[in-house]
């Protein structure tokens, strides 16, 4: 069942809330060891939560739009009292003291939480093979990853042990993998969702975003996510647009541009570019108007990306120091005792990132790198603006490739960072985007193609996302 005909079905008494989740605990238990989507499993608070929708439900009250419905949580945002670890042994034994905005939205719509999901450690990566507890498997292929950094919320929704989840996104964290998983993944409007609570990587980029088997549930969720927030600085002080109420509005005279520097980069498997021109073929049939969009700089993106975000990372990280909270390994000095933590308590990854930003960011390289990629994410920006005046959406792959085996790039981290360069620019440029599955490409694997928007035009994204959705093989 979708997370639509749950909430419904929960709210009118037709199911009970506890049913539903022990249905979904069910699978977890058959299958969570091959998969390992969850760093946590909460089968306890959610058995809680579920009992409190139903008492609710049988009181005569509404619990909310995601009445019953089981979530999964990607394990780098706060939940007070529970282990948040990002997927690292330097967070070992915090409990948060406060929840992030985000979950209190969840409970607040009467979602019941199943559990922490795996990550890329600080969400650093693009297979969710970089985390201290080992990796998450791909549903769809168990022999292959599930893409990152969250993919143990694609795995879960894949899986289908959670209903919905949701992740983060600094550079196509939530796409990516919904690709790789075969669901759908959205990246809102930079500043639309709270980050309040989520542990940071690159604050000028990240933002939470759901995951769902429907463009319907994507919307639902988002909905139930999304406002002003006055605990987060960047948060958008406006009235966010209606999404759910425009989705079957249709694209009859709605102008799509297929971005031909993403389509056409190399690297991209024949399939995954034959799904996006079947898709735009499928939008002009639904009375779109397509064309092909050049959009320059976006192939500069990835550059850009991998000195932005580690700049930002370096500064970060640099608060996991072992003497407030987490890891701490004992030294002769404070100096030596910081040292000993941190090489002990990140990964590989984390300390590649580290030290990236942190020679970006040094005397004598600032302009020449951090400077020039801030110029560069200027010049992306810019071009979108330009493509934005023609088209009202954008078309692209959303990952070039299939999902790939465990193993296959970890020893390559260019190979690795050339998985997010479809996604990356829409991060760079704070607007959103959505994966939907379209057809399988190599080895009967999950295609996606991502429908990419100006600031706050989630609405026409999810018209176009439905349309897509509708027509896919």
């Amino acid at each position: 069942m979708s997370a639509s005909e749950i909430a419904d079905d929960v709210r009118s008494g037709r199911r009970s809330a506890r049913d539903v989740l022990e249905e979904h605990l069910a699978r977890v238990d058959e299958h969570e060891g091959e998969i390992h989507a969850f760093n946590l499993v909460l089968a306890d608070e959610a058995r809680a939560a579920a009992d409190s929708v139903d008492a609710a439900v049988g009181a005569g009250s509404d619990p909310g739009p995601l009445a019953g419905v089981p979530i999964a949580v990607k394990d780098n945002m706060a939940t007070r009292g529970i282990a948040t670890t990002c997927g690292s042994r330097i967070l070992e034994g915090w409990l948060p003291p406060y929840d992030a905005t985000v979950i209190t939205r969840l409970r607040d719509a009467g979602a019941v939480i199943v559990g922490k999901t795996n990550l890329d450690e600080f969400a650093m990566g693009s297979s969710t093979e970089n985390s201290a507890f080992g990796p998450t498997r791909n549903p769809r292929d168990p022999s292959r990853v599930a893409g990152g950094s969250s993919g143990g919320s694609a795995a879960a929704v894949a899986a289908g042990f959670a209903s919905l989840a949701i992740g983060s996104d600094t550079g196509g964290s939530i796409r990516q993998p919904a690709a790789l998983c075969g669901v759908v993944g959205m990246k809102p409007t930079y500043g639309a969702v709270s980050r309040y609570g989520l542990v940071a990587f690159a604050s000028s980029l990240d933002q939470i975003g759901p995951f769902s088997n429907s463009v319907t549930d994507a919307a639902l969720l988002l909905e139930a996510m999304w406002g002003h927030d006055p605990l987060d600085s960047t948060s958008i002080a406006q009235p966010l647009p209606a999404v759910g109420s425009v989705l079957d509005d249709g694209v009859a005279g709605l102008r799509v541009g297929v971005i031909e520097e993403l389509t056409d980069v190399d690297g991209i498997e024949p399939e995954v570019h034959a799904a996006v021109e079947a898709a735009a073929s499928a939008l002009a049939d639904a009375g779109a108007k397509v064309d092909r969009v050049s959009v320059p700089s976006t192939m500069f993106g990835l550059s850009a990306y991998y000195l932005i975000a580690p700049a930002e990372a370096s500064s970060n990280l640099a608060r996991y120091d072992g003497v407030r909270y987490g890891l701490r390994v004992d030294g002769d000095d404070v100096a030596a005792m910081n040292a000993a933590t941190r090489n002990a308590g990140f990964g590989p990854e984390v300390k590649r990132r580290i030290m990236l930003g942190t020679y970006a960011l040094s005397a004598g390289y600032y302009d020449a790198y951090y400077g020039q990629a801030q110029r560069v994410r200027t010049l992306i920006i810019r071009d979108f603006d330009r493509a934005y005046e023609q088209f009202d959406v954008l078309l692209s792959p959303t990952s070039p490739t299939v999902a790939f085996e465990l193993g296959a790039k970890t020893a390559d981290p260019l190979a690795m960072y050339l998985s997010d360069v479809c996604t990356i620019p829409t991060n760079l440029a704070g607007h959103p985007a959505i994966s939907v599955p379209f057809g399988t490409g190599a080895y009967g694997l999950p295609v996606g193609v991502q429908v990419l928007a100006p600031a706050l035009g989630e609405p026409v994204m999810f018209r176009a996302a439905r349309a897509i959705e509708r027509s896919s093989p």
